[in-house]
């Protein structure tokens, strides 16, 4: 079933901030029907859904004699779509995270550095299940909370695996609000986490999805340049490639090395943006591979 884009739902999109500030994205005017944007039926997923003080434990139906299966979390895109997604994979129950609009919103939710190890902590006394390896996932604004966690020390040994989604942003260097003419000079403290759990991954010590479109915000960086910026740390290049990918996306660009995957997308429109979240499931299917 195709249904158009919800109207919350590109609101959300239209209100994501930059690492700074709040202040809304600059749309491309131009309205596009070559490609189409399927969306996936919003559906009831079976299993069992546990309430935290922070978000909701979903346990999908065949987890259920289960030990041991491993726990994400993912931040910003609702209940039903990731707890979907979740069932559609081996072994993963997942905790929704939803904190409303704007990646400062979602950074300030583990100001507190402990948070996120207690947050593991009772997911697995209330659920009475021992989780293995634990994930992050998150969607535009939702990246911040990835980018939070992975500060602390204790939090990111915890974690094995990141999926961020079309989030990695970053300011521009002395106070500009507008980018180039030439490569835009980025702020280097809103990149340090990709930077560590990426070298991470290039080691096999770790596995990385970062996955960028081509929309332009204009204020702050998009994230196709933060995307250069990192590979240019890693000291990896992007390789031209055209092929669809998941809900008929169009991907340009990829770079992979060991743990680590970049992928750029074709669009530059709030569409765009959320057939980004749409495609979660095959991205979990990638993040998952050895």
């Amino acid at each position: 079933m195709k249904i158009t884009p919800s109207a919350s739902a590109i609101l959300l999109f239209l209100l994501y901030p930059c690492a700074r500030a709040q202040q809304p994205q600059q749309l491309s005017p131009m309205v596009e029907h070559t490609r189409p944007h399927p969306r996936l039926t919003q559906t009831i997923t079976p299993g069992r859904q546990i309430k935290l003080d922070l978000g909701t434990l979903f346990i999908p139906e065949k987890l259920t004699n289960k030990k041991t299966p491993n726990l994400l979390l993912f931040f910003h895109g609702g209940d039903w779509l990731p707890q979907l997604a979740a069932s559609q994979q081996k072994d993963l129950a997942v905790i929704t995270i939803q904190a409303g609009a704007g990646s400062g919103t979602y950074t300030k939710l583990f100001e507190d550095p402990t948070r996120f190890i207690k947050l593991l902590s009772e997911a697995e006394q209330s659920s009475n299940i021992h989780f293995n390896e634990v994930w992050l996932a998150g969607w535009s604004a939702g990246c911040g909370a990835l980018r939070q966690i992975l500060a602390d020390p204790a939090s990111y040994t915890r974690v094995h695996r990141v999926l961020c989604i079309d989030g990695v942003h970053a300011g521009y260097l002395t106070g500009a609000t507008t980018p180039g003419p030439a490569d835009s000079q980025l702020v280097p403290e809103n990149l340090t986490s990709w930077l560590h759990f990426g070298t991470d991954a290039l080691a096999n010590k770790k596995r990385l999805i970062i996955t960028h479109t081509e929309i332009f915000p204009g204020t702050y960086a998009s994230t196709t340049e933060t995307a250069v910026y990192l590979l240019n740390a890693w000291d990896l290049t992007a390789h031209p490639v055209v092929r669809f990918g998941p809900m008929q996306t169009q991907l340009l660009s990829e770079a992979k090395s060991n743990g680590l995957t970049v992928l750029g997308f074709a669009g530059n429109s709030a569409p765009d943006h959320i057939d980004q979240l749409q495609s979660l499931s095959t991205y979990l299917r990638w993040l998952s591979k050895p």
